[in-house]
Parts: C-alpha cells; structure tokens; sequence
C-alpha cells in the first residue's frame, strides 16, 4: 500500500482546477520495484497524486495538463487499463448546470411517460429545450448526464425499471457512457439495448425509428441505422491554448468540431460555426438540425440560417432551443 506522495492532496480534494486541467485514472499492472521511480515521473507533471495498491496491481490517480506523458510513463514499466480521463474544467461547467437544474421548477411531465408500450426508451440528456424534444420524440425516462457528467450504471437502470414497458432502449448519446449503459441489462429481468448514439442530434435521428409497439431488438436495430445516417457536429469554446491539424488554438477560440476531429478553430463563434457547416453539409444533404445551447443568440442563429440559404439552398434549416451547457450550437445534418 502507498498513501498519497507527501505535499500533494489526497483523491477527494481536485484543489484548483485553473491550474491543472485533467484528471487521470488507470488500473496499472506493475513491478512493486518499479513504482517509486514512476511516482516521481508523476510528481513532475501533476499533483493531487495516489497511488495504491501493491503485489503488480495499482490504482493510479493525477490531476496534470500532461495526459498523454501520465499515460506513457504506465507503459514504460508495466500495462495500464480502464483508464479514464476527466476534463475537470468541463465537469466544473457541468456540475453548476445540474445544481441549477435540480432547483427549477419541475415540467409538467407528457402523459405518456407512464402509458404502458411494448418498447420504452430512455436516454441521457442535458438542457431543458434537449429534455422537451426527446419527450416529444416518445421518450419515457430521461437521465441527466453530458460530456463529463456522466451517469452511473444504477442511474441508469433507476429510470430503466421506472419505464413503463419490459423492452427499453438506452441512447446514451455520449462515447463515453455507452460502456456504462450496457451493463444494465445484466441487472434486471427487463430486455434492455443500447443503440450507441455518440451525441444528441444522433439521439434525435434514431428516435425517429422508434416505434413503441415494436420490441426491443427490431427497435434497436432500426435506430441504430437511423443514427448512423447522421452526419454530427459541435461547436465549443477552447478554455486553454493548443493545437491541431489546422494549426494553433488559443484559449477561447471557438472550435467546430465533426466525428473526425476538429474541422474549424475560429475567434468568432459564427465564423466557427459556418466554417464547420461547410466542412459537414453536402450539397446533397436536406435538413440541418440547429440545437442552440447556452452561448447561442438570435442574430448568431440567423447567421447560421441565412448562411445555409445561401450556399446550401437544397437544405432545410430546422432550430431547435436546447439549452445544453458547454455546446452554443449542436448539428445534424441528413
């Protein structure tokens, strides 16, 4: 057993997160022998340092702006796993959104919420606007949760067996969770399925699929061919300078961001935005979903729309007000 290296803070205590951006995590099969000199590699790239454990098998945990040195010093003297990266600043963000969110006022819950079907669906959301469009869309049980926020397993299966049907479907709508959400099923006699959707504008597209009378495998299988039509992309703001294929990133550029990796880095959160849009929509495609989030304005909006009129006339400009955190404008495009 190792207790947390002397002048750092101990797992529980993230300190200042300005300072340090990521938390890193990994299971780590070692030499004992070989740990005092991988701590103090670990010492010279982060702080809030643990590592325990003892007999080859470690549980590493750093806060670092250094993620890929945290990872390589693993490999250098033994195997790392499960290894998980947080975005402390994001989880921040994130966290005040959920506080807020738990003091509103809560909505009229959609009579169909507790009306009994073949195939229910739940699906992992942040943002009201978000939460009124996946209720409208047949959604029965919705769990907060976004891009470090992310929900347990038990949260999970709670709104799962609070569905009104023995079928259901998870969207996770996040890479992330998607681990998470296919160990439900193993924890209840209901048929539970998880169509992979990576954000929410594939949520939306699969759900478009979804027939609440149909079962569960038949449902799954057509929404994940659904979501996987969606061309999917983001835009957000960097909090720290980087850099990319496209060259440099400054903090608080704003960056356009596609399944690919990042397709445009802009000062300006329009300039971004169309930038992105004209990487993602094809003359061929027909509707762009626009799913403005915190950040997003009316006259940004407009220029999004009036852009698409312009130079993607074949394609039909849907805006929707989802509230997200974190994300100013969310797209789908198919």
């Amino acid at each position: 057993f190792s207790e947390p290296l002397p002048g750092h803070a101990d797992m529980g205590e993230h300190g200042d997160v300005s300072d340090l951006r990521y938390e890193v995590m990994y299971f780590l099969e070692a030499p004992d022998d070989a740990i005092p000199a991988f701590k103090d590699v670990w010492a010279g790239i982060g702080d809030s340092i643990v590592v325990v454990g003892g007999d080859g098998i470690w549980n590493c945990h750093i806060h670092t702006d250094d993620i890929g040195a945290s990872i390589e010093a693993a490999i250098e003297i033994g195997r790392p796993s499960k290894i998980r990266v947080t975005d402390l600043i994001e989880q921040v963000e994130e966290e005040r959104w959920v506080r807020e969110a738990a003091t509103a006022p809560a909505e009229e819950a959609p009579a169909h919420l507790q009306t009994p079907v073949t195939c229910a669906v739940v699906a992992v959301a942040s943002g009201a606007g978000i939460r009124r469009i996946f209720h409208s869309l047949g959604v029965q049980g919705i769990v907060t949760g976004g891009q470090s926020m992310n929900p347990s397993t038990a949260e999970l299966l709670e709104a799962v067996e609070a569905a009104p049907a023995d079928h259901v479907v998870i969207l996770p709508n996040n890479k992330n969770i998607i681990p998470v959400a296919e160990q439900v099923d193993a924890h209840t006699a209901k048929t539970v399925l998880v169509v992979p959707t990576k954000g929410i504008t594939e949520g939306f597209a699969a759900l478009l699929a979804y027939d609440p009378e149909a079962e569960g495998p038949a449902n799954a299988e057509e929404m994940t061919d659904a979501a996987a039509n969606v061309v999917a992309g983001e835009v957000t703001q960097a909090v720290r300078d980087s850099s990319c294929d496209l060259g440099p990133i400054a903090t608080g550029d704003w960056l356009g961001i596609g399944r690919d990796g990042i397709r445009a880095v802009e000062s300006d959160l329009v300039a971004a935005a169309t930038r992105l849009l004209a990487e993602l929509v094809l003359p061929s495609h027909e509707i762009v979903t626009i799913i403005e989030g915190e950040g997003a304005g009316a006259a940004a909006t407009r220029q999004l729309t009036e852009w698409l009129a312009e130079h993607r006339p074949a394609a039909t400009a849907e805006v929707h007000h989802g509230g997200q955190p974190l994300y100013p404008y969310l797209f789908g495009i198919e």
